[in-house]
């Protein structure tokens, strides 16, 4: 925090303390599409306290999730196997990086940098 402030300094004293936090880009850059990132938080966040299984779990994700994947595979002109199945693959991941039982608020930049990376490698995107 920059500077911290006490309920007492206003007007209307909140029930809580202030702080002003500054917020600054990471250098370098990220090389990462920001639509898919913003795809990503969008869904770990919906809930911060539900772990990432139950997140990807819900109807809504796996129907988006699917969508993608079948553009994705439409684009570059390869075929949706017959038996895939975007749950189990989602669970495959998930447990490749260890954060299946992770909720969204414990994690840092770098560990969704590394969850976005190894869905995008997989074929998993999170914008169409």
């Amino acid at each position: 925090a920059v500077v911290s402030t006490q309920s007492g300094h206003y007007g209307r004293a909140p029930k809580v303390d202030s702080s002003v936090v500054r917020i600054e880009p990471m250098n370098p850059m990220p090389n990462i599409n920001f639509v898919e990132w913003d795809g990503l938080t969008r869904i770990v966040f919906t809930r911060k306290n539900k772990t990432l299984s139950a997140l990807f779990k819900s109807k809504s994700v796996i129907e988006l999730l699917t969508k993608n994947y079948q553009i994705y595979c439409s684009l570059n002109e390869t075929m949706v196997p017959a038996d895939f199945d975007i749950k189990s693959k989602i669970n495959e991941i998930l447990e490749e990086c260890n954060y299946s039982q992770t909720r969204a608020r414990t994690m840092s930049n770098d560990d969704f940098l590394k969850l976005l990376e190894r869905f995008n490698a997989h074929g998993i995107h999170f914008s169409s």
